[in-house]
């Protein structure tokens, strides 16, 4: 008997529970089991999360050095975040290239110095040798000129046509000599003048090497923070090889910040500048910063290689800087505002439902529910603004009235019917 009596109890209780929901529901159907909801004019507000980071406004560039005409190996940095004082050293490269370089153009200006007096005693030598030829055709030449049977009436023919023989011999002799003299001296020459340019070229790359050790120390133009700059492959690191005048790091000023936050491709419907947002710095969610949106990205692009996911940059200009806790770098969320409309007419999404490719809402009529086209405008997280086919204080239905609660389109992965809920609004 009191197993019964308590029965009875929760039965009476759970009755007066459902008559209290009831009100709350705003409406039910037929059966009793479709709640509704009353369309008023409201404020629709629009708003996507992004994150990002903290930059300073203003920042002086901390380059490699321009002058440098070689690569350079990073051999110390000052540490990523740390203040630095002016003219302190915050980067330092790798002499060890350079000082190969120098040794090895000292070594190049000294072959070619040798060689060049190597071919200067040779070609001397045999320019020597080429005189002496030469001096030894003359006298040959004067010789037979002086001493040259000519005379018919004292000299058989045959001795006489052996002279004028010689003759001729003795002046080739000489030309041949004075040729290979004058072909030779041009030829030591040339060699001499492809050694001197080796020379000059060794030369340039020891003051070049020089020039280079002198400037293998980069130091902070003026006093700050020392902010490693990040690029595709990551921030630069100990051992990584960079060029004249590429950017490794930066000293921000730090009175003047701002945010570059990200937001998803699929959310960024309607992001323009002027747009107002809110800031709050991860280490300090306690408070928030008004900003404004300054610039975005003209194409979605990338956070990551590993990642497909796309994103628009988007910078936004603060209100005001809080020297004492905004520091560059630091993570922060954003909250943008989109759209803000007053007084429109915007319902649960889950009630609106597709019929025939269009939009429809199931209003209330009577004892039952009757469906109407509508046309849907701007959306949100859960919230769809209607822009015509409802009326003020109407009343529609959360849910398909013209599927039973126990219909299998009620439960995941069921088929819907004619009135299938929508998906997407455009």
């Amino acid at each position: 008997m009191k197993r019964l009596a308590l029965i009875a109890v929760l039965v009476v209780l759970a009755g007066l529970g459902l008559v209290l929901a009831l009100p709350h529901l705003g409406g039910m159907g037929d059966d009793g089991t479709v709640a509704t909801y009353q369309v008023r004019p409201d404020r629709f507000v629009r708003r996507v999360d992004a994150e990002g980071n903290l930059e300073a406004v203003q920042a002086t560039k901390v380059s490699a050095p321009p002058s440098v005409r070689n690569p350079l190996k990073i051999a110390w940095l000052a540490l990523d975040g740390s203040r630095v004082d002016r003219d302190e050293v915050v980067i330092r490269f790798d002499p060890t290239d350079l000082e190969k370089k120098r040794d090895d153009g000292m070594q190049d200006r000294a072959t070619a110095d040798s060689r060049m007096r190597q071919t200067e005693v040779s070609e001397g030598a045999a320019l020597d040798n080429l005189e002496r030829d030469a001096s030894a055709a003359v006298l040959e030449l004067e010789h037979s000129r002086e001493f040259q049977s000519k005379d018919p009436r004292i000299f058989p023919r045959l001795e006489i046509i052996e002279s004028e023989i010689d003759g001729r011999l003795a002046t080739q002799r000489k030309e041949h000599a004075e040729g290979q003299h004058e072909i030779r001296t041009d030829l030591a020459q040339l060699a001499i003048d492809l050694l001197q340019i080796d020379r000059r070229k060794a030369t340039i790359e020891i003051e070049t090497a020089k020039s280079d050790l002198h400037n293998l120390e980069v130091r902070a133009p003026h006093d700050g923070i020392f902010m490693l700059v990040e690029n595709w492959s990551g921030p630069p690191q100990v051992g990584m090889t960079v060029w004249g005048s590429q950017p490794i790091a930066e000293i921000p000023d730090l009175e003047t910040m701002k945010a570059k936050v990200f937001v998803l491709e699929a959310d960024a419907g309607g992001l323009q500048p002027g747009l107002e947002a809110e800031v709050t710095i991860e280490a300090h969610p306690e408070r928030s910063y008004k900003a404004t949106v300054k610039s975005v990205d003209t194409l979605a692009q990338r956070r990551s290689y590993r990642t497909p996911v796309q994103y628009f940059g988007v910078e936004l200009e603060l209100h005001e800087t809080d020297a004492k806790l905004m520091k560059p770098g630091q993570r922060v969320r954003a909250r943008l505002t989109l759209e803000e409309l007053d007084g429109v007419l915007s319902v649960p999404r889950q009630a609106i439902f597709q019929q025939d490719g269009k939009p429809i809402v199931y209003v209330r009529s009577g004892s039952g529910f009757e469906a109407r086209a509508v046309e849907v405008g701007s959306t949100g997280l859960g919230r769809v603004v209607i822009a015509a086919g409802l009326e003020p204080g109407e009343r529609i239905a959360l849910r398909d009235p013209t599927v039973p609660l126990s219909s299998p389109s009620d439960t995941p992965g069921g088929e819907a019917g004619a009135g299938a809920t929508l998906g997407a609004v455009p």
